[in-house]
C-alpha cells in the first residue's frame, strides 16, 4: 500500500474505491473542490499519480493508496490507516466495475466468481469496515456505484447481473440497519454510456452521442454524488437513477 502524504484539513475523508480515468476520478476531485480530503484506490497506486497531482493543482488535498478491495487484510488496513493517520472518513464511495459480456453457455465459474468478488463482495469489506467507524460518530454517508444489472439481468451479463443485483440488495440491508443510526446509504443505478476512452475508442457510433448530449458526462454523474452527500436527513435519496435524456428504458 502507498500514499502521497500531504498536509490534514480541517475537513473529513472522501474514500473513493475504485477512482478510475473517469467517474471515480471525478468524484474524487469533486470532493476534494468541496474541502474533503480525497483518498483514492486502484489496484495500481502509479495510475493514481496524474489524478493526485490535478487535484493538488486545484488546492486540494490527495491521497493514493494500492489497495485490492476483494482482500479482507487489505480493506482493513486501508481503512485502519486512513481513520489513524488522514483523518474520519464522512464519505465512502464504491465505484469498482465488473462489466464483463459472457454467454452462460460460455461462463467459467472462475470468472463468475471474480466478477462476483469485484461488484458485490469488495463492497460488502469496504461497506463493513466504513460502517464501523461511521456508526462510532453516528454520521457519514455511503454510496455504492450500481448499474441497470442490478435491476434487470440482460442476455449475456449473467456474472454481471448477478453481482450488481446483490450489490443493489447490500444496499438496500444496510441503508435499513444504518438509517436509524445516521448513517445515509445511497445506491446510484448508472443506466447508459459514460464518457470514456474505452467507449471512444469501442464504441463509436454510440460515442458520437456525445454531441447531443447523450451519453453519461462523469463530472455530472459526479455532481449527483456530491448532492447525494449533503442532503438533509430529513429527505434522503436511497436510489437514484442516472441516464442521459434519450436513453431508452
Amino acid at each position: 500500500m502507498g500514499n502521497n502524504h500531504l498536509s490534514k484539513p480541517a475537513k473529513g475523508v472522501a474514500l473513493i474505491i475504485g477512482a478510475g480515468d473517469a467517474t471515480g476520478g471525478e468524484i474524487a476531485k469533486r470532493f476534494a473542490r468541496g474541502g474533503y480530503t480525497a483518498c483514492m484506490t486502484r489496484r495500481n497506486v502509479d495510475k493514481l499519480q496524474p489524478l493526485i497531482a490535478e487535484i493538488q493543482a486545484q488546492g486540494g488535498t490527495a491521497f493514493g493508496f494500492g489497495s485490492d478491495a476483494r482482500k479482507e487484510e487489505q480493506v482493513i488496513e486501508l481503512i485502519e490507516h486512513i481513520e489513524s493517520n488522514i483523518g474520519p472518513i464522512e464519505v465512502m464511495v464504491f465505484n469498482i466495475g465488473a462489466n464483463v459480456p459472457c454467454s452462460i453457455l460460455e461462463e467459467t465459474a472462475r470468472k463468475y466468481f471474480k466478477i462476483w468478488e469485484m461488484a458485490c463482495f469488495s463492497a460488502f469489506l469496504t461497506g463493513r469496515e466504513v460502517a464501523k467507524r461511521m456508526v462510532s460518530r453516528e454520521s457519514g454517508t455511503i454510496i455504492f456505484t450500481g448499474a441497470t444489472a442490478g435491476v434487470r439481468g440482460a442476455a449475456g451479463f449473467a456474472a454481471f447481473a448477478g453481482a450488481k443485483h446483490a450489490l443493489r440488495a447490500l444496499a438496500q440491508s444496510m441503508a435499513r440497519e444504518l438509517g436509524p443510526r445516521n448513517i445515509h446509504v445511497a445506491h446510484v443505478v448508472v443506466d447508459g454510456a459514460i464518457d470514456t476512452d474505452f467507449i471512444k475508442d469501442t464504441f463509436p457510433d454510440l460515442y458520437a452521442k456525445k454531441a447531443q448530449d447523450g451519453i453519461l458526462n462523469p463530472v455530472h454523474i459526479a455532481e449527483n454524488y456530491w448532492h447525494l452527500s449533503q442532503q438533509p436527513r430529513d429527505a434522503w435519496t436511497h436510489e437514484l437513477d442516472l441516464r442521459p435524456w434519450m436513453e431508452r428504458w
